[in-house]
C-alpha cells in the first residue's frame, strides 16, 4: 500500500472504563475516576494519538461472568477526560451506534468534540450482545443495515450544516437545527471489526478502520483486503489503521516495549 493510501495511529484502550476478564487486570477492580484522570494525562504526555473508551448500554447475565458489567458511558468518560488532557484525541472504541437514533448520537459527539476543541474520533461498530437491541427495540439481526445507515446519517449530521438532512429507509430528518457544530470541518469516523463484512465496511465507509482482535500474521491480508476495496471504489483519501498497544510497562523509569496491535 503506498503511503498516501494509509496511515498508521497508535493508541491505547483505557483500562478501568471497561473491565471483561479477557484483559482485565487485578488493580483495576477496586481502581475509578482518579486512576483514569492519571492514565489519561500519562498518555496525552506520553504522545500517544488516542485514547479509547468502549460501549455496552447493558450486559445479560449469560454473559456478565466473562463481559462483566463495568462499561463506563463513552461520551461521558472522553468528555471528563478531554478537560484533564491537551492533545489527545478521543476516541470511541467502538460505540454501538445503531443502538440509537443518529441525531442523538450526533447531538452527543458534537458537543464532545466542540468542548474538547477538535479532538474526537468516531468509532464505531454493529455490536454483539443480541439483549441490549432488543431491549432498546432494534433488530439485531439487521445490525449490519442499520450500521450502514446510521454511518451515511452521522456523516450527515456531524456535517458543516446547522440543519442536517438525511432520507434513508431507517432514518428521515431535515428541517432540525443542533448546535453547537463540532470544532473540526471533517469528523474522523473509524470502523471497528474484522469479519469480511466490517472490513469491507470500513473501506467503503470509512476514514479508518479498527481491527478486532486480529493476529498479527492474518493482518496483512486484511489490510491488503482494505486497499484492494478502497482502490476499486476510486476512493483516494487516506484511510488511518488504529493499532491498539499491548499492556504497556514502566521499568526503571523506562518504557519497556508490550506495543502491539489488537
Amino acid at each position: 500500500m503506498s503511503p498516501a493510501a494509509q496511515s498508521l495511529a497508535y493508541g491505547i484502550q483505557l483500562p478501568v472504563q471497561s473491565q471483561s476478564t479477557l484483559y482485565t487486570e487485578d488493580w483495576e477492580t477496586s481502581a475509578g475516576p482518579a486512576d483514569l484522570v492519571e492514565i489519561a494525562r500519562a498518555v496525552d504526555r506520553a504522545g500517544f494519538d488516542y485514547l479509547a473508551s468502549c460501549d455496552h448500554v447493558g450486559v445479560p447475565h449469560r454473559l456478565a461472568a466473562a463481559m462483566s458489567t463495568v462499561w463506563y458511558d463513552p461520551v461521558a468518560t472522553l468528555a471528563h477526560l478531554a478537560a484533564v488532557t491537551e492533545r489527545v484525541r478521543l476516541l470511541s472504541h467502538v460505540a454501538v451506534v445503531g443502538l440509537r437514533h443518529p441525531l442523538l448520537t450526533a447531538k452527543q459527539y458534537a458537543t464532545l468534540d466542540r468542548l474538547s476543541g477538535g479532538r474526537l474520533i468516531l468509532g464505531v461498530g454493529a455490536g454483539h450482545v443480541r439483549e441490549e437491541f432488543e431491549a432498546l427495540g432494534v433488530d439485531f439481526e439487521r445490525r449490519g443495515a442499520v450500521l450502514d445507515e446510521t454511518i451515511d446519517a452521522l456523516r450527515a449530521a456531524l456535517g458543516p450544516e446547522e440543519f442536517p438532512e438525511h432520507h434513508g429507509k431507517l432514518f428521515d430528518f431535515e428541517g432540525l437545527g443542533q448546535r453547537p457544530r463540532p470544532a473540526q470541518d471533517h469528523v474522523p469516523l473509524w470502523v471497528g471489526g474484522s469479519s469480511p463484512a466490517a472490513v469491507r465496511r470500513a473501506a467503503l465507509k470509512g476514514d479508518g478502520w479498527l481491527p478486532q482482535g486480529d493476529p498479527r500474521d492474518r493482518l496483512p491480508a486484511r489490510i491488503e483486503k482494505l486497499r484492494r476495496v478502497r482502490e476499486e471504489a476510486g476512493i483516494a483519501e487516506p484511510c488511518t489503521i488504529g493499532a491498539i498497544t499491548g499492556q504497556p510497562f514502566v521499568i526503571d523509569g523506562g518504557w519497556l516495549a508490550g506495543v502491539g496491535i489488537a
